[in-house]
């Protein structure tokens, strides 16, 4: 399995990411098969605004990346997002605390 570890300092802000409604149901959405954010905001009833915040957030943070650009019809760029992530794992004792996720195994295709 390929996993990474992150220790008490880095895990919690990936953490409270993930405990948020709408970043957990982007990751959760995107591990399958990459998607636009037009996609994901009708997807999971997100303002197109937000998500893309959200997706930017997510990416600064290592949980998404770009899989893809593509041209539409007219010229336009559309983006193709990715989750890193298959599955994450949590435990908590006295003294520390231990998040490990495990990569989605994906392909780049830029």
């Amino acid at each position: 399995m390929n996993m990474l570890s992150f220790d008490n300092h880095s895990a919690m802000p990936l953490l409270q990411e993930l405990a948020d409604g709408a970043s957990y149901r982007l990751v959760m959405s995107t591990i399958d098969s990459a998607k636009t954010a037009a996609q994901l905001a009708a997807e999971n009833s997100l303002p197109l605004s937000s998500t893309y915040k959200k997706v930017r957030k997510l990416q600064s943070m290592g949980l998404l990346f770009v899989e893809k650009i593509e041209l539409d019809g007219k010229g336009k760029k559309v983006v193709y997002f990715r989750s890193k992530v298959k599955s994450v794992e949590f435990n908590m004792s006295r003294d520390q605390i231990l998040l490990q996720l495990e990569k989605n195994d994906v392909q780049r295709t830029r």
